[in-house]
């Protein structure tokens, strides 16, 4: 079908075309003939060369001659070569000035030949023919190279700069999102910080109001009666010690109090005239309560006396603080008292404890100091040294509930069964780490002549420290004593008042004799009270005879007059 395009062979055909050369991608360039005018059959040397044979297109295997002279459009004619103008500037080392760049050998040296348009020759065979132009058609000279859209390939590179676009406008996005979602979890913030400051302000205010401290307001504690503060709301762990004297007898008590709310730590030493009540009603005295009672029937009155809830006993005989000190390293502490050595065997000797600020005891020493009582004193200042003792060795103590745990299961004491080994060493731990931190203090409860807590101790240790409501025995629950010393020995008096209330009696406090008496008298006014007396003076260690019928002073059931022949 497409034999007419095929200018290589010599069919009859009436259109006739010849090879002029190759675009610049490497096609045929082909030129459309006049007709019944035969192309003249020359070879495409591209190069130039001399050959012998000319080459064939079409591989048709005839082989023709060449000429000599290169003529690379077939017009037989060698015209002189000009230099190369791309722009058809018309600059030539030969030929005529100003001639434009033909570049497919339209104008020979013997004459101009037509122009043929680019249109009608670039195309490629087996495509229809271009349209022939007229003969007389003449394409006009132009001086510039004309270009045109189809000589150019076009080539889609990608636009980096559309990527560039993609990323900025996913990272703006991005970037919203992220700012969003802060504002978002600011927003949830701020929520929850008015939350809570708004909870917490309801709960100062309720603190306040059922504290009662709120002007024009009151509690509902206050309400009924006043029975429970705010002090009382706190939450206290408390356990009760028990001194005991091998050696010279008697018996020194502490509680311990562990103030989980306010983190404080406390020692409160209990005189031993505290009146007490048992459990069928009773009077009697805390030194009393612990020869008699045990530490049960002690932990139970002092609960009564005291509105406490104390948790357990621990009973710490003197060989076992001894032991504890050493253990935990010796103990420093400002002593108050030459204390001499107990098992001197001469008196006058060198003091065991010298008084001083920052001693450091040992065992023993700590323990001399802690139980020393020196003549004429009250027991309430052997009281305050067994409290020195006791904080100094929290102090040393170690903070860890396990090697504490440790240190009290050493000292292998036998405990009261409400308090094991790790809940005593658990419980000195968290006293420990108070002590260390200056979180801890001692402090006496004021015990009144006759045992009774007067409403000052209980504003100042029963209430603020222990949390609880004080409660002594009625007046008419117990015997009551009046003492006068008539001996010439003032300390005697308060010597008789301890050994009364460790009886169970009610002491009252009768002065000292304007003169004094060489013996002793227990008087009584009613025939009920014959018994009384008779247990009195056996309590006091006076004879039976010392007891008689007479008028008793005051509002007591029996008194007592110390004369010189009464020894403590």
């Amino acid at each position: 079908m497409n034999d007419r395009y095929d200018a290589g062979y010599g069919g009859d055909h009436e259109d006739q075309y010849e090879l002029v050369g190759y675009d610049e991608y490497g096609r045929p360039v082909y030129r459309q003939t006049a007709p019944g005018q035969a192309a003249p059959q020359q070879p495409y040397d591209p190069y130039g060369q001399q050959q012998g044979y000319g080459y064939d297109p079409y591989a048709t295997g005839r082989q023709q001659p060449v000429p000599q002279q290169y003529d690379p459009y077939g017009t037989g004619q060698q015209p002189p070569v000009p230099s190369y103008d791309p722009y058809g500037t018309g600059s030539h080392h030969s030929g005529a000035p100003g001639a434009p760049y033909d570049p497919y050998g339209q104008a020979a040296a013997s004459g101009q030949q037509p122009r043929v348009v680019a249109e009608q020759t670039a195309y490629i065979p087996q495509q229809a023919g271009p349209a022939e132009p007229a003969p007389s058609e003449k394409a006009p000279p132009r001086p510039d190279r004309d270009h045109h859209t189809e000589q150019f390939a076009f080539v889609e590179d990608p636009d980096a700069e559309s990527e560039d676009v993609i990323d900025w406008l996913n990272f703006t996005e991005n970037r919203t999102e992220r700012r969003e979602e802060a504002k978002r979890r600011a927003r949830s913030r701020m929520i929850a910080l008015v939350v809570v400051l708004a909870l917490v302000a309801v709960g100062g205010v309720g603190y306040l109001w059922y504290a009662g401290k709120l002007p024009g307001l009151s509690s509902p504690a206050s309400k009924k009666g006043g029975t429970t503060t705010a002090a009382g709301a706190q939450n206290r762990d408390v356990i009760v010690v028990h001194l005991h004297n091998t050696k010279k007898g008697g018996t020194s008590t502490a509680l311990l109090v562990d103030n989980t709310t306010t983190k404080q730590g406390t020692t409160v030493l209990l005189p031993n005239s505290l009146a007490l009540t048992d459990d069928d009603g009773n009077t009697s005295t805390l030194a009393k309560s612990v020869e008699d009672d045990g530490s049960s029937g002690t932990r139970d009155a002092l609960d009564t006396a005291l509105g406490t809830n104390i948790e357990g006993t621990w009973r710490l005989d003197t060989p076992y603080l001894q032991n504890l000190v050493d253990l935990v390293g010796n103990i420093d502490l400002d002593t108050n008292a030459d204390v001499p050595d107990p098992d001197a065997t001469k008196k006058g000797g060198a003091p065991l404890v010298h008084q001083g600020k920052d001693q450091t005891l040992s065992g023993k020493m700590a323990v001399a100091y802690a139980t020393y009582r020196a003549s004429g004193e009250a027991q309430n200042a052997q009281l305050e040294r067994f409290g020195q003792v006791m904080q100094a060795t929290l102090r040393k103590l170690s903070s860890d509930p396990t090697q504490a745990t440790t240190t009290v299961q050493t000292l292998a004491q036998i405990l009261d069964p409400s308090l094991t080994d790790k809940d005593l060493g658990t419980f000195l731990a968290k006293l420990a780490d108070l002590a260390k931190g200056g979180d801890y203090k001692t402090a006496l409860l004021p015990v009144q002549n006759d045992g009774t807590l007067s409403e000052q101790a209980s504003a100042s240790v029963v209430k603020d420290v222990l949390g609880g409501t004080a409660k002594s025995p009625d007046q008419g629950s117990g015997v009551r004593v009046s003492v006068q010393n008539a001996s010439g020995v003032k300390d005697n008096t308060n010597k008789a008042r301890v050994v009364l209330l460790n009886g169970g009696f009610t002491f009252l406090e009768g002065g000292t004799a304007p003169a004094p008496s060489a013996t002793s008298k227990v008087v009584y006014t009613d025939a009920a009270d014959k018994e009384n007396a008779a247990e009195v003076a056996k309590t006091l260690g006076l004879p039976a005879t010392s007891v008689g019928k007479g008028q008793a002073t005051g509002n007591a059931n029996v008194s007592v007059i110390l004369g010189r022949d009464y020894k403590p």
